[in-house]
């Protein structure tokens, strides 16, 4: 758990949306008001989504293209029963490489995640501040996934340093 302003917990959603380029799931866990349909946002807005991104409290699902991703967004807190996701269809969203399933208040349907979901747990912290989790289960483990995001992002720049230096040394040559 880490205490994270707005702007970190921007580049956050940014780091996510690049491992989310290939697909994949993410569950927002959180307090009511904690923002977790800003952090869908924020991923839609990477994925060069334009329209205005809002909670599917009452529909449960709204889907979002880009023309690079189409984005299916839940929102299951109206859900008495996980098994009820299925009555409107989840199991057709989930597993597309092309789709990126964003599942908001997942911890009411924990045993019908995906097992390569991304779970993010946002709390109050204070009225500037949240209190942030990243994680994944393996083997039914919870794993620490936030310094992961972050070896991503390191590995990114590492790479970039590589093709800078490597220019430049074809430029002094």
């Amino acid at each position: 758990m880490k205490i994270m302003n707005f702007d970190e917990i921007n580049n956050l959603a940014r780091s996510l949306a690049k491992k989310l380029e290939n697909g994949g799931c993410v569950g927002l866990i959180g307090d009511l008001g904690a923002g977790k349909t800003t952090f869908t946002k924020k991923i839609c807005e990477c994925f060069g989504v334009t329209e205005n991104v809002k909670s599917p409290t009452f529909t449960y699902v709204i889907e979002y293209e880009s023309g690079r991703k189409k984005i299916s967004h839940f929102d299951v807190y109206r859900i008495s029963n996980p098994e009820e996701i299925y009555e409107i269809g989840f199991e057709d969203f989930i597993g597309d490489e092309e789709n990126v399933v964003i599942v908001e208040w997942a911890d009411k349907i924990l045993s019908e995640m995906p097992q390569d979901t991304i779970f993010i747990e946002i709390n109050h912290h204070s009225e500037n501040m949240r209190k942030i989790s990243v994680y994944k289960f393996e083997n039914g483990e919870k794993i620490d996934y936030l310094e992961k995001l972050g070896e991503w992002k390191k590995e990114k720049l590492e790479k970039r340093n590589r093709r800078k230096n490597k220019k430049i040394r074809e430029i002094k040559k």
